[in-house]
């Protein structure tokens, strides 16, 4: 009797869960998709946002998210490779899991600060989407490098003992069998990196963000971002914006999931692959 009331229990969390979901997809999908067309996604926003489209936030958004992954993929990687395969358990290891576990909690507005402060003003790089792009990298390093680093200590030791066996380096060891079995994990946490950083709004506004529509030509320009135009109509709220609103956070959702549903198939299809 007491395992069907945790069953029950387990499948109403389910449900809501879902149901909460739904939701939410429904309401940004009905509100929004009135919105949507050709020339909403190619278009620059004219009027304050209250016409054209939203091209140069979607440009924007990848820009930064680009840099961010750039910057935070190889420090974060490496660092988990660092911990697991150079770097025996000790007080070291245990204060950057703390660091890391650290930074994870602190919210996006302290990240925002720290880059207008530490990299526009005391580095000089201004307000540009290289100032935005390394702020989001910070944001997103601490999972890159936990997710990683549990995916790295999932290697069974036998195959690593194997390849020392058979007289591979330590280096080879993880080029040929540390990586590739771990590689599914490693993408999924960059998967999740890629959500967060296309949807943050307060370190964007601090270091890259701009209001007019200006095509970026350089990591040094600034530039629009969806969360940051969807701050701008929401904040100004009239209802031609309010429609451009829903209409560009729907294309931030669908741009999230594309990105997540092909990192997906690319993982299932390298798993397989390594597998044979």
């Amino acid at each position: 009797m007491k395992d069907k009331y945790i069953y029950a229990l387990l499948w109403a969390s389910t449900i809501v869960t879902a149901a909460i979901l739904i939701f939410i997809l429904g309401f940004v999908v009905l509100k929004g998709s009135s919105a949507l067309s050709i020339e909403f996604l190619i278009d620059i926003p004219r009027e304050g946002g209250e016409e054209g489209g939203i091209f140069p936030a979607i440009l924007g958004t990848f820009y930064l998210v680009a840099v961010a992954l750039v910057v935070a993929v190889p420090l974060g990687v490496g660092g988990a490779l660092y911990l697991v395969e150079f770097q025996k358990e000790n007080i070291i290891t245990k204060i950057i899991r703390l660091g890391a576990d650290t930074l994870n909690a602190v919210p996006s507005i302290i990240f925002g600060l720290f880059g207008f402060a530490f990299l526009v003003y005391y580095l000089k790089l201004g307000v540009c989407i290289l100032s935005g792009g390394i702020t989001l990298a910070f944001m997103v390093l601490p999972t890159i490098l936990r997710t990683s680093e549990e995916a790295l200590r999932a290697v069974p030791n036998w195959d690593k003992e194997g390849s020392y066996a058979l007289g591979a380096t330590k280096l080879q060891t993880i080029k040929n069998i540390v990586l590739p079995q771990s590689l599914s994990g490693i993408i999924t946490g960059i998967v999740l990196s890629i959500g967060r950083a296309a949807g943050e709004t307060a370190p964007i506004i601090f270091t890259a963000a701009i209001l007019n529509p200006v095509l970026p030509e350089s990591v040094f320009d600034p530039t629009m971002s969806l969360p940051s135009h969807l701050y701008t109509l929401v904040s100004e709220s009239t209802p031609e914006k309010l429609t451009n609103a829903y209409g560009t956070a729907l294309v931030l959702i669908i741009l999230v999931l594309i990105t997540t549903y092909s990192a997906m198939l690319f993982r299932k299809h390298f798993t397989r692959h390594v597998r044979r």
